[in-house]
């Protein structure tokens, strides 16, 4: 029992970190296209952008759960 548990664990990881992936560049583009039109301070956006560039550093170095995570607080500092 234990190994079937363990196999439907990581069929499960196999299909969902490449849907993860591919979610990191829709939130970068969307905070990028929502910056120039956003009513933020100057220093807001210097911390959305900060966020910004983090995720897109987790992204790459494969952490796509955790660029989410940072990509997702960007987007809510925006509002959206």
């Amino acid at each position: 029992m234990f190994k079937k548990l363990f196999f439907a664990t990581a069929i499960s990881v196999a299909f969902i970190a490449p849907a993860a992936a591919a979610s990191c560049p829709a939130q970068m583009a969307k905070i990028d296209a929502a910056m120039a039109t956003t009513d933020l301070n100057a220093a807001d956006k210097a911390k959305v952008m900060s966020m910004r560039q983090e995720g897109e550093a987790l992204h790459k170095a494969g952490k796509h759960a955790e660029s989410t995570k940072v990509l997702s607080q960007a987007l809510k500092a925006m509002g959206m």
